[in-house]
């Protein structure tokens, strides 16, 4: 739905740790690169070619969770021992699961699964499903303190069902890394397509907070008025 009355924005400069956290997130959108050398003859061209789509879909993610990271600090600017030990764990987990994001996406578009041993599929899955679930969790972590912090924040009635809807938002994404995780113990061959899934918390979320945010934009816009 529009959005008639929008999210106030509480931060008027780039603090110490947002600078520290682009930094990180540059520093692992580099160690996507297919290559750190320009290639030299056609074989390493078309290698690097071969490479395009898997870092592509890759970059999409992490710009995904940076954009993220940058809304939450944008909407309340806070700053707080939690809330940058929760920080400080999402940069420790985006850094450690660049090189495995990475497999998994070159798994994806090449399907070379001849050179995975019996079993392999399920530890890939494992591991990739506790690091999705971590980063989604810890948004949902970071947004629920700032709700905790509400009155402090000085947040209406529009920007808590905002960050309720961020936090129940997070909190569904995070849930399918550990479906997936689940799956990979039985059906490793199914752990990936639930990913896919993820469109209906994705369509629901917003519709039923949309919603209430609608009916709660009428009341202020009728009391200002």
């Amino acid at each position: 739905m529009p959005k008639t009355i929008e999210f106030r924005h509480r931060a008027r400069e780039v603090s110490r740790v947002e600078a520290f956290s682009d930094v990180v997130f540059g520093f692992a959108i580099s160690l996507l690169v297919v290559s750190l050398e320009a290639p030299k003859n056609y074989e390493e061209m078309i290698r690097v070619l071969h490479g395009f789509l898997p870092f592509a879909i890759c970059f999409l993610l992490f710009i995904g969770i940076w954009f993220e990271h940058h809304r939450f600090y944008k909407r309340y600017a806070m700053h707080d021992m939690p809330t940058t030990m929760l920080n400080t764990v999402l940069l420790f987990v985006v850094l450690f699961y660049v090189y495995p994001l990475k497999f998994m996406a070159i798994l994806m578009v090449n399907g070379r699964r001849e050179d995975i041993p019996p079993g392999g599929d399920t530890m890939l899955f494992t591991v990739y499903g506790m690091g999705f679930a971590a980063v989604f969790w810890l948004f949902a972590a970071m947004y629920a303190r700032a709700y905790r912090k509400r009155d402090e924040l000085d947040l209406n009635e529009v920007e808590r069902i905002d960050t309720r809807e961020s936090i129940w938002d997070n909190l569904f994404m995070g849930s399918f890394g550990i479906i997936s995780l689940l799956i990979a113990q039985f059906a490793p061959r199914w752990a990936g397509p639930v990913y896919f899934l993820i469109c209906i918390p994705k369509t629901l979320v917003p519709w039923i907070f949309g919603r209430k945010r609608r009916r709660h934009e009428e009341r202020l816009i009728a009391a200002a008025a």
